[in-house]
């Protein structure tokens, strides 16, 4: 069950990863084309930027179910093969410890339940906690950041299920789930 919501989910990350990879494409080449005809658009670069970040994160967490991420393989490759399923869960608690630890900051940095005992008044919870996450609007799009902050929700849901997935199940031979 575990096992098939996380390779669900991570299907979804690397969906919506490369329609943001063709997004940044079309971004760039639209830059690209404004700027050789003198009219910048200057949105685009920072709609881009955010565009690739978003990518990166589904990306990245998408790797952590597949076992995709880049690594260090020193010790797993100079580590006898008994040795090995004990590396591997090691690694596993490490990173499942990490997404959880991803998980906190992501409650202490956007505040829920404050904003919601605020009654979602921005400026009522600015006051209370001073913090001003939601008040800054981004350069150029004029979109309040918070919205391209939330892949960092997106990326700690995800890194945590899938490191759970691969905490509770048995490694085959060759290491993967």
């Amino acid at each position: 069950m575990l096992f098939r919501l996380s390779a669900a989910w991570a299907r979804i990350e690397i969906w919506a990863a490369a329609a943001l990879a063709v997004c940044v494409t079309v971004l760039v080449l639209l830059n690209v084309v404004t700027r050789s005809l003198g009219t910048a658009l200057f949105w685009v670069d920072e709609l881009a930027i955010y565009a690739m970040v978003w990518m990166t994160f589904l990306g990245a967490s998408a790797a952590l179910h597949h076992r995709n991420a880049v690594a260090i393989t020193l010790l797993p490759d100079a580590a006898s093969p008994n040795v090995l399923p004990v590396i591997r869960k090691s690694v596993d608690v490490v990173v499942f410890f990490f997404a959880l630890a991803m998980l906190w900051f992501c409650w202490r940095w956007f505040l829920p339940l404050e904003l919601m005992r605020a009654g979602f008044d921005t400026t009522i919870f600015q006051g209370r906690t001073f913090n001003f996450i939601y008040a800054e609007p981004t350069s150029t799009l004029g979109v309040q950041k918070y919205l391209f902050w939330l892949v960092m929700w997106l990326f700690a849901i995800g890194a945590t299920l899938h490191s759970a997935m691969h905490l509770v199940s048995r490694p085959t031979q060759e290491g993967r789930v």
